[in-house]
């Protein structure tokens, strides 16, 4: 298997999240599970509502899935879109 690289946007439960600590405990559980080469960008919605943007690599041998569930179950997440997944190596 190869890897995959991929772009998920996190949803913040309000424009009042403070996007450090979201960010803080984001990185955590890309840690935690492996992921490769982690950047995350802020991106303006709407309404003084900012989403973050998650890019890394992913060993395409592990469920995606799985990790999707762990970030929706940070605090102060209201959602998780996987925005693309390509091959990246492999």
């Amino acid at each position: 298997m190869g890897i995959a690289a991929v772009k998920i946007k996190v949803m913040p439960s309000s424009p009042d999240t403070d996007l450090k600590e979201l960010e803080s405990n984001v990185v955590a559980v890309l840690n935690e599970n492996e992921a490769k080469n982690s950047s995350i960008t802020q991106e303006p919605i709407a309404f003084g509502l900012v989403a973050l943007i998650l890019f890394f690599g992913w060993d395409e041998s592990k469920e995606l899935e799985l990790l999707e569930t762990e970030l929706r179950e940070i605090e102060n997440v209201n959602s998780v879109e996987v925005i693309d997944m390509r091959r990246a190596f492999g």
